[in-house]
C-alpha cells in the first residue's frame, strides 16, 4: 500500500491548500469568463483541501464562495447578481442543452454550484429551492475525480459540472483552461498522498504534460521541506502568464 506523505498537523499553502512539496500556486492561471459563478459549499465540505468547489473558486476570476450552515444559510439577496438569470445547478433540474444557445443581447448567466456530497447537495438544494432555474447536464463517462471513492463512475465533481456548463455555452477556451487547473489539482494530491503509480496513470490520461512541462518537471524535483524549522511557510504566489 501507498504510504501517504500528508501526516497530521502538516503546514499546508495557504493558496492550494497542498503541502509545500506539492504548491501549485505557482502554476496558477485565472480563468476568465462572462458567466458568473458562484459557489454554495457545505460547511462540513469547507475544511477539505480536496474540495474542488474552492478550486474553482480561487481560479475563476470574480467567483465567489459561500458557506452553507443550517442555522444560518445565505439569502437569495446575498448571492443573486442583478441582471442575471440564476441557474443552480443540480441532477434535479431541467437540462441545460434547452437552453443553449442563448440571445446574444443577454448576459451570460450566473451559474450557482451546490459544492458538499450526494446529501448534502440535496439539502443544500432545498435550502435555495425558488431561486432560480435549477438545471442539469447529460455528462456522460467517467469521472477525472480520483481523489474520493465513488460507488457511481458517472458522478460528477463541483468543478467538473462547472466545465460542462462553460462547454455548453461555448466558452470551450475558459473550460479547456479550468480542466487543466482541475487536473492538476487531482494529480498534485495523488502524489501528495503517496499514490505514485495511479498518479502516472493520470498523468498518462491528461493533457497536462503539453500544458505545463517545464512546471511538472520543477515540480518532480526534490526540494527543501518548508515545514522544517528555519522554512517560512509557502503562500499563494501565482505567476502570471504561465502557459496553460
Amino acid at each position: 500500500m501507498a504510504r501517504s506523505v500528508i501526516l497530521a498537523g502538516t503546514i499546508r499553502c495557504d493558496g492550494c491548500c497542498l503541502p509545500p512539496r506539492w504548491c501549485l500556486c505557482e502554476a496558477l492561471q485565472p480563468v476568465d469568463s462572462p458567466v458568473a459563478v458562484d459557489v454554495l459549499i457545505h460547511r462540513r465540505e469547507n475544511w477539505r483541501p480536496t474540495s474542488t468547489g474552492k478550486l474553482v473558486a480561487r481560479t475563476l476570476v470574480d467567483a465567489r464562495t459561500h458557506v452553507y450552515q443550517r442555522v444560518d444559510p445565505p439569502t437569495r439577496e446575498s448571492i443573486a447578481r442583478p441582471g442575471r438569470e440564476l441557474w443552480i445547478l443540480h441532477p434535479q433540474g431541467e437540462p441545460v442543452e434547452r437552453l443553449v444557445p442563448r440571445p446574444t443581447d443577454e448576459p451570460a448567466p450566473q451559474v450557482l454550484l451546490l459544492d458538499g456530497n450526494w446529501a448534502q447537495a440535496g439539502e443544500m438544494l432545498r435550502a435555495v429551492q425558488g431561486w432560480g432555474r435549477p438545471v442539469r447536464l447529460s455528462q456522460t463517462g467517467a469521472s477525472r475525480f480520483w481523489l474520493r471513492s465513488q460507488e457511481h463512475l458517472d458522478r460528477f465533481s463541483t468543478a467538473e459540472a462547472l466545465i460542462a456548463v462553460l462547454q455548453a455555452l461555448g466558452d470551450t477556451g475558459a473550460a479547456d483552461r479550468l480542466r487543466l487547473q482541475f487536473e492538476l489539482h487531482v494529480y498534485a494530491t495523488l502524489r501528495a498522498r503517496g499514490h505514485k503509480e495511479a498518479a502516472g496513470e493520470y498523468l498518462a490520461g491528461s493533457a497536462l504534460p503539453g500544458a505545463f512541462p517545464e512546471f511538472l518537471a520543477r515540480l518532480h524535483e526534490r526540494r527543501p521541506n518548508p515545514s522544517e524549522p528555519g522554512q517560512a511557510r509557502l503562500g499563494p504566489h501565482p505567476r502570471p502568464g504561465w502557459p496553460g
